[in-house]
């Protein structure tokens, strides 16, 4: 067969055509992956939450910390037996457009843990270490986000600085004694007489089941909580030495107790903007504690979700939607 010269040309101008053609299409594309690349990149650094320790005396403060400095600051303190670990999901969400910060107490996390023969563990003397983180970090103006254990600290908090409360965030935490399950009857019996009651609550307190039932509670769909999450605070509980250190915390608690009508005066006074976001399945704190909180803020939000003590565990989704339209309002941070 033969092929003549202006068919071997034109042949060639097709094939370099078609050349040029796929090459623009890979320079496109490789294009819009560099984009693609730095965009991720670019959020993902803005998002990264940082593991830093700060030194507080002799001891050593974890924290968690995302966001940009001059963003408004968002102060999470956790409850019982978690730690800052537990805010993980919304530090990353929230840390696009605000400053987040989440400590561990003494006695909890990877901060220090001192034996309970060697250290005050109250309520107050965890304040107190709290208290000195603030002022370590310079934080001068922050919004309170606290549960369970995080709600007695942070109303120390509110009590010794009100003109650095921008708002308050509570999730299952109490300051009303209607707040209070029956479960507590049990518990008021320990801090009658601890000698007696001590071994009892001790096994009762570190037990798999009691660590398992606190996320667990009475909630439906016990399907959607990670068993990682009780698993871990049980292996936490049994730790030497922190079953001593979690009595003298509980043992405290009572002093939380008689400080209610305290901090519901320092509410009615400076009326704080408030959102309160409650899981319906806590068998600890009652849906009418979260409702009371009214009577001291009338226009607190209440919001009650398909959730347990530990809400973020099966209702995060809804909790973060909830907390980006209160901060955005209290904030005027919406961008």
């Amino acid at each position: 067969m033969r092929f003549s010269l202006k068919h071997i040309i034109i042949t060639l101008l097709f094939l370099l055509s078609g050349n040029t053609f796929l090459f623009s299409q890979d320079k496109s594309h490789t294009m819009e992956q560099q984009k693609s690349t730095h965009y991720r990149s670019s959020r993902d650094t803005a998002n990264r939450v940082l593991y830093k320790t700060v030194t507080i005396g002799k001891y050593n403060i974890f924290y968690r910390e995302g966001g940009n400095s001059n963003r408004p600051v968002i102060l999470f303190l956790h409850g019982f037996p978690s730690s800052s670990r537990m805010w993980q999901p919304l530090l990353e969400e929230l840390s696009a457009n605000y400053h987040v910060i989440a400590p561990d107490y003494i006695g909890f996390g990877h901060s220090s843990q001192p034996p309970a023969d060697s250290f005050n563990y109250t309520f107050d003397n965890l304040t107190d270490y709290v208290d000195k983180f603030i002022a370590e970090l310079n934080l001068t103006k922050f919004i309170l986000v606290q549960q369970d254990y995080g709600g007695p600290i942070g109303m120390r908090i509110a009590e010794r600085y009100p003109e650095k409360i921008q708002a308050i965030i509570v999730q299952n935490a109490v300051s009303h004694n209607e707040g209070l399950s029956s479960l507590w009857e049990a518990r008021k019996a320990f801090w009658a007489d601890r000698e007696k009651y001590n071994e009892a609550v001790k096994r009762n307190f570190i037990s798999f089941e009691a660590t398992k039932q606190r996320h667990i509670g009475t909630t439906p769909a016990p399907e959607k909580i990670d068993p990682d999450s009780y698993t871990d605070e049980y292996l936490f509980l049994n730790k030497p030495g922190m079953a001593d250190i979690q009595l003298d915390l509980f043992y405290d608690y009572q002093n939380n107790v008689r400080s209610y009508s305290k901090w519901q005066e320092w509410l009615k006074k400076h009326q704080p903007k408030m959102q309160i976001i409650w899981g319906k399945y806590d068998p600890s704190f009652t849906v009418a504690g979260a409702w009371k909180y009214k009577d001291d803020v009338p226009d607190a939000e209440v919001h009650i979700v398909e959730g347990g003590h530990f809400a973020l565990d099966e209702a995060g989704p809804a909790i973060l939607s909830l907390m980006q339209d209160f901060l955005k309002r209290v904030t005027d941070n919406g961008k």
